[in-house]
């Protein structure tokens, strides 16, 4: 039996020599270098990984991760990405896909990949704009939103995608932001882990169509105030002074200011393991409320059969009973006609 260990790797062979084309102070950059930082740290050979791409700024993803990879066509990186989780379980399959690409044209497909459970994790970039094809509005725009597309204010309710993903009965949801470098890599790492389906949204900046989008969450001065970190088993406190917290009251969620009698214990402590969707579904909706923060962090984790393996066993189960199956008497079967010349 060999005793060799996998070479150690690190950030620099999941770099290519690919001149990366996005525009200078773009949010994409933070996201590749926190990727390419923990790709190694996962004990994975090179070889297994594949990054799978749809359309936009943040589908020119794998041309700069040295892994394999495939740039798919618009919306439909999840049904690619299906296809070869199901036909190779073996590989780490990553889609990276943006507001536009996964919510508008590749809404479908994205519900059902998260529906079925399928081994993928999900990269959602949400800046609240079409970048690639220049600042229209995109599905996340906020109402309103002035842009080359609505002159005069969007007139959409913008999707949660967050609330989109719970609806769906995703097993693993997340949220974290470009700039929160060690928060990205450890919300990235704790989606490696787990089994089914890992969907990420990464609040990131487009600073030439959508400058400034996040930056009620992004200000240094401002983030303590418009933030809660969702950490398994503990309250949802925040505040500069962590002198605010969210507890519930009936079946809605209410912010209230610790002291006067109201302390730690009266808080909601975060269960990302709860299996009812109704709990995470609520923290999805809450900073659409005034006076309630952002939250980040996992909001949902728990363990169901993958889609492959569901599949996988099914296939084993048939082939076990009637055989391994013939390509050329299936072509064959069933009706067939013979045309002659």
């Amino acid at each position: 039996m060999s005793t060799a260990t996998l070479p150690a790797l690190t950030k620099k062979d999941f770099q290519t020599d690919q001149e990366i084309r996005w525009c200078p102070g773009c949010g994409d950059y933070a996201i590749l270098s926190a990727v390419q930082s923990v790709f190694p740290e996962l004990g994975i050979p090179r070889e297994k990984f594949v990054v799978i791409s749809g359309i936009g700024c943040s589908s020119r993803f794998p041309y700069y991760m040295n892994t394999f990879g495939f740039h798919t066509i618009h919306g439909r990186a999840p049904a690619v990405a299906t296809g070869l989780k199901v036909s190779r379980p073996d590989l780490e399959v990553w889609v990276v896909t943006g507001d536009g690409d996964s919510l508008s044209i590749g809404g479908n497909h994205t519900i059902h990949m998260l529906r079925r459970n399928v081994g993928l994790k999900v990269l959602m970039f949400n800046n609240r704009i079409y970048g690639l094809t220049k600042g229209q509005y995109s599905p996340t725009s906020e109402m309103g939103k002035k842009t080359k597309s609505s002159p005069f204010g969007a007139s959409d309710r913008p999707f949660n995608p967050i609330a989109l993903a719970i609806g769906a009965e995703a097993t693993f949801v997340a949220r974290s932001v470009d700039v929160f470098q060690p928060h990205l890599k450890a919300t990235l790492k704790t989606a490696a882990a787990h089994q089914g389906s890992a969907y990420i949204e990464i609040l990131q900046n487009c600073n030439i169509f959508n400058d400034g989008a996040w930056d009620t969450i992004t200000e240094r001065d401002a983030r303590s105030e418009h933030i809660v970190q969702l950490e398994h088993g503990k309250p949802l406190i925040f505040g500069k002074n962590r002198d605010k917290g969210i507890r519930l009251n009936g079946l809605k969620l209410e912010v209230v200011q610790l002291g006067n009698g109201i302390g730690e214990k009266d808080l909601l402590v975060h269960d990302e393991h709860n299996s009812d969707p109704v709990y995470p579904f609520l923290l999805a909706h809450m900073e659409q409320n005034d006076g309630f923060p952002t939250p980040i962090g996992v909001f949902r984790s728990i363990e169901v059969p993958r889609y492959e393996d569901l599949i996988n066993s099914q296939l084993r189960e048939v082939q076990a009973k009637r055989g391994p199956g013939n390509l050329e008497n299936l072509l064959r079967a069933g009706d067939t006609w013979e045309v002659r010349a």
